[in-house]
Formats: C-alpha cells, sequence, structure tokens
C-alpha cells in the first residue's frame, strides 16, 4: 500500500503531518463533528495554501470523491470551508479561511436566534409554570446570555486580530 500524498511545505515529513491530520480530526469528532467533515477540515487546516481539489483531498485522506463531497457539503454548511472554481476549469477547490471560526461562530447567531424564538413558542405553548416550560425558560434565558456574550467576544477578537496585524486586517491565507 502507498503512503497518502500530504500537501506539505519544504521539508515537513508526509507522515507527520498525516499523524497530526488524523489527531485533530479525532479531537473533533469528540466535539459532535462527524468524522469524514473533521478528517477533510483538518486536512485543509493543515495545507499550507488553505485550499485543495477534490482529488488531493481524495489521495492524502484515501477516501472516495463522494465522501469528500458530503464532508465539504457539511463543511460549508457550517461556514468552515468555501468552494472556489478555478480559472478555466471546471475543478473546485476548497478553502478554509484563516477566520473560519469567528464565521463558523458568527453564522451561529441566527441559529440562536431561531432557538430563541422556538423556545419563546415552547414556554407559551407549554406554560410558564409547568416543568417543561421552567426548563425550556431556563433553556432561553442561557441562549440569550450567550448571545449577549458572544457578540462583546466578536468584537474583542475582531480587535486583539487587528492589533496582533499591526492593523492589517487583510488575511494571507484568503
Amino acid at each position: 500500500m502507498t503512503e497518502p500524498r500530504v500537501e506539505s511545505g519544504g521539508d515537513r515529513d508526509p507522515e507527520t503531518v498525516s499523524r497530526f491530520v488524523e489527531r485533530f480530526a479525532a479531537q473533533l469528532v469528540e466535539a459532535g463533528m462527524p468524522r469524514m467533515p473533521a478528517r477533510v477540515f483538518a486536512a485543509l487546516l493543515s495545507s499550507d495554501t488553505g485550499t485543495l481539489t477534490s482529488a488531493e483531498l481524495g489521495e492524502q485522506l484515501r477516501i472516495s470523491p463522494a465522501a469528500v463531497s458530503g464532508a465539504v457539503r457539511y463543511l460549508a454548511q457550517v461556514h468552515l470551508v468555501s468552494r472556489e472554481r478555478e480559472p478555466g476549469s471546471r475543478r473546485e477547490r476548497y478553502r478554509v479561511h484563516s477566520d473560519q471560526w469567528y464565521e463558523a461562530l458568527t453564522n451561529r447567531e441566527a441559529i440562536i436566534k431561531r432557538w430563541e424564538e422556538a423556545l419563546r413558542d415552547g414556554v407559551s405553548t407549554l406554560g410558564a409554570d409547568s416543568p417543561a416550560g421552567r426548563r425550556l425558560s431556563e433553556t432561553l434565558e442561557f441562549f440569550e446570555f450567550i448571545e449577549k456574550d458572544v457578540a462583546g467576544l466578536m468584537e474583542r477578537w475582531r480587535a486583539h486580530r487587528e492589533a496582533g496585524r499591526g492593523g492589517d486586517a487583510a488575511d494571507p491565507a484568503s
């Protein structure tokens, strides 16, 4: 069996990079991400360019084009990767941006708002004084608290990132 091809810069050992990808993917799986999207995301994240084609991902991870497609679909839905067409080609490249966590968390705000609305409806439907209504109300209160904290946290992150770049917000990996 041949070793998987791993895109790596300069003198990095492809097997070492591959082991990192699998270890980090395992951590993502443990946190709740599906296995194949976790592997694809870890491979993209560890790529110097932050971009790989379906064929490159398939070769590196030893997975089928269908597995790559499903993983990328999931990752795009949760805003961790984007798809790009290669100029003059039908081939797509998949890109992970250096601000992927920021984007993913920012996009979660809309989901949290929908959950809050559903929880408000649930409290109203089940009755605020019922055990279920109280549980839903506490969950709603938690999400409202988190939503306020996340907005402030994201603003502090933008300021921190800007300061760390000396005021240059450009992303070389974007």
